[in-house]
């Protein structure tokens, strides 16, 4: 596979790094988001005890290829008997067994069994989708915060900076220099910078908010993310990846897969099927057989035992085969479709975030340039008020477009690394293996499995379950773990 050259993708994503958040003592890294997400996010902790569930249905399939053994037991006191029977018990004991073991089923066992293995890959696919899933809200939500407390930076320096711009046009209002207008614009143009900082606190606020929902605790002062591995050089090529490794993908192929069993399963409802049996019985009629015939004696016990193979062929029944026959290849035809929708959105979902990324390292290189730009068009504003060239309106507005070119580049570069990010998820590379998470064991799926599978125990069980997520109910509300400073609002 191409990829772009590792100097230009590791320069791009470390100035987005830099620029998006400062490092701090006891900092929160993405690493540990990510780490913590992945051990007690409760949408990827319920989809593990989802996919125990599927693992389930495989011993399920399997019993029906197995034997079956019962027994059975009864004590009887017959209160009315018939005139004609002189020999007739008035009680009796009866204890038996059977053992059934089927022989051909009509392939109906193996085929269930095929299709219960399918629906594992399947759902295995599909834990690994929840994983990606997760791991890009968690990105998200980490490059969210640090994105707003940048703006909620930006918004509170541009206040502190028009309060002087105030304090200046009063004092020179006072000495006959600027106009009563020259004082009420700077004070507009403060208050609007104040609204404009307690509309970005909220949404640091909500962020922040939402980072404990997707990851478990508040953020602390977050680190900047580490760069992206670099990423395909063309849509195309990121696409081939996808096609390949997205586990979406694949959890449509399985389905189908199982798809295919089903009906066999359900062709085998039409065939003969052949089981083995044996049954014995113990009879005890409590001393009471034949008691109302004198000179007689019976034996009051009584064994038999049974062997033999059992046959059936079905002749008619009712037309219920050949619906479910055609119930199951309708299903199929549903999961090709559905592998085709599955395939249609991988493909739009990768070359979307392909677009984004590439748009998103373009709006960074253009507001690299404005911020450059407004910072010499404010410096020269400032000069030119001055010497008279420029009013103070002036300099008001290229203050407010330095500033709305900096809140531009810091979204950018958020929004470039989280498309980043959501791309490699899309091709299947977002991992925790592809991560490195191995601070701690990572979650595998094979070993419930073979425990499920080997199990032909019908007594045994789980332990009671007990939530494995982390509940956020015992965390402040998301105002007062803010610093102060990042809530003060400046007054007048």
């Amino acid at each position: 596979m191409t990829v772009r050259g590792v100097t230009k993708s590791a320069v791009a994503l470390t100035a987005m790094a830099a620029a998006l958040g400062g490092g701090a003592a006891q900092a929160d890294t993405l690493r540990d988001a990510l780490t913590r997400a992945y051990a007690t996010n409760p949408t990827l902790t319920g989809a593990r005890a989802n996919l125990q569930a599927i693992d389930e249905n495989v011993p399920i399939a399997r019993a029906g290829g197995l034997p079956n053994v019962s027994t059975n037991a009864s004590y009887s006191s017959f209160v009315q008997r018939s005139v004609n029977s002189f020999a007739a018990p008035k009680k009796a004991l009866v204890a038996g067994a059977n053992a059934t073991m089927p022989v051909y089923q009509g392939g109906a066992v193996r085929n269930a069994i095929k299709a219960a293995d399918a629906r594992v890959m399947a759902g295995r696919a599909d834990l690994q989708t929840t994983e990606l899933n997760v791991f890009a809200s968690t990105v998200a939500a980490y490059m969210d915060v640090i994105r707003d407390t940048a703006i909620v930076d930006l918004n509170g320096g541009n206040v502190k900076v028009l309060e002087t711009n105030l304090q200046a046009s009063k004092d020179r209002f006072e000495v006959g220099d600027l106009t009563r207008t020259d004082v009420a614009q700077s004070q507009a143009r403060l208050e609007l910078a104040r609204s404009q900082l307690q509309a970005a606190q909220a949404q640091l606020d909500a962020s922040r908010q939402n980072y404990l929902e997707v990851v478990g605790k508040f953020p602390d002062a977050l680190e900047p993310p580490p760069p992206l591995p670099a990423l395909p050089a063309t849509t195309e090529e990121a696409v081939d990846v996808a096609m390949t490794d997205n586990p979406a993908l694949a959890s449509a192929k399985e389905a189908a897969k199982a798809a295919d069993f089903d009906i066999g399963t359900a062709q085998a409802q039409r065939l003969p099927k052949l089981e083995g049996f044996a049954e014995g019985q113990y009879i005890d009629y409590r001393g009471t057989l034949g008691d109302g015939i004198t000179g007689t004696t019976f034996r009051q016990h009584d064994k038999t035992a049974t062997i033999g193979l059992r046959g059936t062929l079905p002749i008619y029944q009712g037309g219920e085969p050949g619906a479910r026959v055609r119930q199951a290849k309708a299903r199929k035809s549903q999961a090709l479709e559905n592998l085709t929708a599955t395939e249609r959105g991988v493909i739009a979902d990768t070359r979307v975030a392909y677009s984004r990324y590439e748009a998103s390292l373009g709006v960074i290189k253009s507001s690299e340039v404005a911020v450059s730009a407004n910072e010499l068009a404010l410096e020269g504003s400032k000069a030119e008020q001055g010497v008279g060239t420029r009013n103070l309106l002036d300099v008001l507005n290229a203050e407010q477009e330095l500033l709305n070119s900096r809140s531009t580049l810091v979204t950018a570069r958020r929004d470039a690394y989280v498309a980043g990010f959501t791309l490699l998820a899309a091709m299947g590379h977002a991992g925790a293996k592809d991560l490195g998470l191995d601070g701690g064991s990572l979650y595998d799926p094979v070993v419930n499995y073979k425990r499920a599978r080997g199990n032909f125990f019908d007594w045994d069980s789980r332990d009671r379950p007990k939530p494995i997520a982390t509940s956020t109910r015992g965390e402040p509300s998301v105002s007062a773990v803010v610093p102060a400073e990042k809530v003060t609002v400046p007054q007048k």
